[in-house]
């Protein structure tokens, strides 16, 4: 792994790193908008589940206000057209997923992948972040696990006639994560995370997850590979 940056290295008000920042803002800021989102569509999947899928939805939007906040206060606008973009595949997988019916696909996404990678990313940019920056995000980090744990007890109470389907679904979808992080190294390099961290934080949070759900380590490391050389 390269080696960070302290933060104190960063100009957290320089054009080159408000630029980036207005990039990676907006990516958090619509990651939290699209699993608002993809909760508000699995509670209706899930009418037994509904109290619970409501209340992570909210606590979603609770994130996306403290994100749209760390922008406001470097002077950043977020480049929300990007963003947009940037989850245009997953999004389209999702939404694809759910008018089907298939619970078990919009969890792996919404419930494993996405929340891995916001984890991940989270992580990586606790440490090198400005101050108001961290402290939100310190506070969004351990809601994250909420959503992450909700989907990996449903996803292992179903495992047997699950695991067909989250095999296809990692298959389909986990690629898309090693585009998107390609889209970003740059930015991501210029706020001091390094896209080997990401990769190595991503891979760790995933596979735990997998594991979790009731795979066993040669599926694991099977399924993680999925798309890992385009990274």
């Amino acid at each position: 792994m390269q080696e960070l940056i302290a933060s104190s290295e960063l100009d957290y008000r320089s054009e080159t790193y408000k630029h980036a920042f207005s990039r990676i803002n907006a990516v958090v800021i619509e990651g939290e908008q699209e699993a608002y989102e993809n909760y508000l569509s699995l509670a209706e999947l899930m009418p037994e589940n509904k109290d619970d899928l409501l209340r992570l939805s909210k606590m979603e939007m609770r994130h996306k206000k403290g994100f749209i906040a760390c922008g406001k206060n470097l002077e950043v606008t977020p480049d929300m057209v990007f963003a947009k973009q940037f989850f245009a595949q997953l999004h389209q997988n999702f939404q694809d997923a759910a008018a089907e019916g298939k619970i078990v696909t919009c969890l792996l996404i919404q419930s494993l992948i996405i929340e891995c990678f916001a984890i991940a990313a989270y992580h990586i940019f606790i440490p090198v972040a400005d101050d108001f920056s961290r402290k939100i995000t310190e506070g969004v980090v351990k809601d994250e696990y909420t959503h992450l744990n909700f989907g990996e007890v449903w996803l292992k109470e179903h495992f047997a006639e699950s695991k067909a389907e989250l095999e296809e679904a990692n298959a389909q979808n986990l690629p898309i994560i090693w585009s998107m992080l390609n889209e970003v190294e740059q930015d991501a390099e210029t706020m001091a995370m390094p896209k080997d961290a990401l990769v190595e934080d991503f891979m760790i949070q995933y596979g735990e997850a997998l594991g979790n759900i009731g795979f066993k380590t040669r599926d694991i490391m099977r399924l993680s590979a999925h798309g890992l050389k385009a990274a």
